[in-house]
């Protein structure tokens, strides 16, 4: 039988070894209602952990909060619109909530429209899974200047979040783009696309206007090490290669491999492409180079300063780095000054607190031991839990986020059954883990509409889906993605 990839749609619904311990779990003790579990953030993280939770022979009622309007987190909105492939993933996540088993409540944010202790009221046990959403800190000289940008800010923009501004001050004709994943890619290939070759996917309108109006020509990528270390997947690093009347620039004194990249590209297949990609294009003569815009792609250099003129970005100053041997990097005291007018830095993203949960600042994550969500003393907080980005922080593939959250789940079954790897039933807890005063699935639905919010369910937002799939019908396009959040709810609601 063939096997699922990592970010192939069927590898969510297939079983995996990782779920063995968990499926084997009983409940120990009969109870007159099913264990009540809110998942706080509907991205796939939260996705795979109610998925993964259904599974069990727990008797358990699961609700999924998304403070958008909108489930799927990230690949919905943090994958560029020209990779449909990986926006297939949505497909997956979508069928284990048409399942039925699991209740979407959307529009509901944590921390404002509800908190810990009413979660507590409804719920026996809480799992956050909000992911990670803002850009990692840079401290360099100047990163506080007009024109200097977070990666995770722009990539919201072009998929049209519903709480960013429509307009993005696209002004730079030379731009600067710091990191060496697929993030930094994405920004730059987005930069230097003509729009006209993104009509086909569902970029929103209005950022389709804000790219045809800008006037950048040259995009420069920056990698503090060399071409062995980059974190470029060889798939989205080929496929820059084929956008249309974009050049890619390559410098071949940037290209250095010590033993530690020679390891590493004997090590996996996926260097070895990258490396063979980027050595390619190092024998592509300038004078086939006759494209309108261009990537440079640039290696063994570590942003020092970004430099300013009036408040503004004026340019980019460089350290040469020089690989160790074990490839890791350190500065060589040669500095090179880059014009660009505009910075963006695409060097990962970081975790954000939450009310009343443990976190720790430090890594960007919640305060916790294998998913289970502990105090300052390392304490669990009983009934409290976290997986995906927020547990363990933004590295990782898909397969990755589902194996954690098999190992939230996991612990958080031993908890409630206190049985540890679905051993002996007949140690359970007597009361079965139900701790909720109110445990009526309706009971929180009623809570939410005194407090005026307005709830969109899995029903309703499916009116929204077919709302952006009719939109895009008459195109050619898959869909063309509602941005206004307002509008969003009114679809959702039937009021439009």
């Amino acid at each position: 039988m063939r096997q699922p990839s990592l970010v192939s749609p069927e590898f969510l619904v297939e079983s995996t070894p990782t779920q063995a311990p968990i499926r084997k779990a009983y409940l120990a003790v009969s109870s007159s209602r099913p264990l009540r579990v809110a998942i706080v953030g509907a991205g796939p993280a939260g996705i795979y952990a109610a998925d993964i939770l259904s599974k069990t022979d727990l008797d358990v009622s699961i609700d999924l909060f998304e403070r958008l309007p909108a489930p799927f987190g990230l690949v919905r909105y943090g994958v560029a619109p020209d990779h449909p492939r990986i926006k297939g993933i949505i497909g997956a996540l979508h069928k284990v909530l048409s399942k039925g088993d699991v209740r979407l409540l959307a529009n509901v944010n944590y921390g404002v429209d509800l908190k810990l202790e009413d979660l507590r009221q409804y719920y026996d046990a809480v799992i956050f899974s909000t992911g990670a959403i803002r850009d990692a800190d840079l401290t360099i000289p100047g990163i506080d200047l007009d024109g200097s940008y977070g990666a995770a800010d722009f990539v919201s923009w072009f998929d049209g979040h519903p709480d960013v501004p429509r307009t993005w001050p696209l002004e730079a004709k030379e731009v600067a783009v710091l990191g060496a994943g697929n993030v930094a890619l994405d920004v730059a290939r987005i930069l230097a696309k003509h729009p006209k070759d993104l009509m086909s996917t569902e970029i929103p309108a209005n950022v389709v206007e804000g790219l045809e109006a800008s006037p950048a020509t040259d995009v420069h990528v920056f990698a503090r090490r060399g071409p062995a270390q980059v974190k470029f997947s060889p798939l989205e690093l080929r496929e820059l290669g084929h956008v249309p009347d974009v050049d890619i620039v390559v410098y071949p004194e940037d290209y250095d491999f010590d033993e530690g990249s020679m390891a590493a590209i004997e090590a996996t297949n996926q260097t070895k492409q990258v490396v063979k990609t980027l050595t390619d294009w190092t024998l592509v003569e300038p004078s086939q180079q006759t494209a309108s815009r261009r990537i440079h792609l640039h290696f063994l250099q570590a942003p020092a300063e970004i430099v300013g003129k009036g408040g503004k970005v004026a340019g980019l100053r460089t350290e040469r780095t020089a690989l160790q041997g074990d490839g890791t990097v350190k500065g060589t005291g040669e500095f090179h000054d880059w014009p660009v007018q505009a910075v963006y830095r695409a060097v990962g993203y970081f975790g954000s607190p939450l009310p009343e949960i443990p976190f720790d600042d430090l890594k960007g994550v919640i305060s916790n031991r294998e998913g289970r969500v502990v105090d300052l003393d390392g304490e669990h907080l009983p009934g409290v839990y976290a997986t995906g980005w927020i547990k363990r922080g933004p590295v990782g593939l898909i397969g990755h986020t589902k194996s954690d959250a098999s190992e939230t789940v996991r612990h958080l079954v031993e908890d409630v059954t206190g049985v540890p790897n679905g051993g002996d039933v007949a140690s359970g807890d007597a009361d079965g883990g139900r701790t909720a005063p109110h445990g009526e699935p309706q009971q929180i639905l009623d809570f939410l509409s005194e407090r005026g919010v307005d709830v969109v369910t899995w029903d309703e937002f499916s009116l929204l889906d077919a709302h952006e799939l009719s939109l895009g019908e008459p195109h050619g396009r898959e869909r063309i993605k509602v941005v206004p959040r307002e509008e969003m709810i009114d679809i959702a609601k039937g009021r439009a």
